[in-house]
């Protein structure tokens, strides 16, 4: 497994952590987890990347998911989707050397991996959306 695949695996549950710790802030509760779950240092930089990218511009990637998540609101999906969801948005948006169709598949199989038999399909669904009425349509205009 490459390292930015465990990166990501890391920042989701590191996201999934700050999402049940109340008692604390976003920056807090991410030293708590480095300091009980220490990412390699292959790992690291793109891990502090991916979470504090998300942490950064967590109301407009939330915005994003549920304007594509159609009869879903976003405190009612699974944590763990939302936030491997959050994490690809980020990407789409704002690591533009990642390639669209990488940041898609990659968030699909952390889904199957740590979510429900449903989650693969339902987050490829909504970053499908994304893509085709945010990124594509974007891409479109800018040509």
């Amino acid at each position: 497994m490459g390292f930015r695949r465990k990166s990501r695996e890391l920042a989701m549950q590191a996201l999934f952590y700050i999402d049940t710790e109340v008692d604390c802030s976003s920056e807090e509760a991410l030293a708590l987890f480095c300091q009980n779950f220490s990412p390699a240092d292959d790992v690291q930089p793109f891990f502090e990347k991916l979470v504090k990218g998300v942490i950064a511009h967590q109301s407009e990637i939330d915005t994003v998911i549920s304007k594509n998540s159609k009869n879903w609101k976003l405190n009612r999906m699974p944590s763990v989707d939302r936030n491997i969801m959050r994490i690809a948005v980020f990407e789409l948006f704002y690591c533009r050397d990642i390639p669209a169709k990488v940041s898609i598949n990659e968030a699909i199989d952390i889904g199957k991996k740590f979510g429900t038999p449903e989650s693969g399909s339902f987050i490829n669904g909504i970053l499908d959306s994304v893509y085709l009425n945010d990124i594509e349509k974007k891409e479109g205009m800018n040509s």
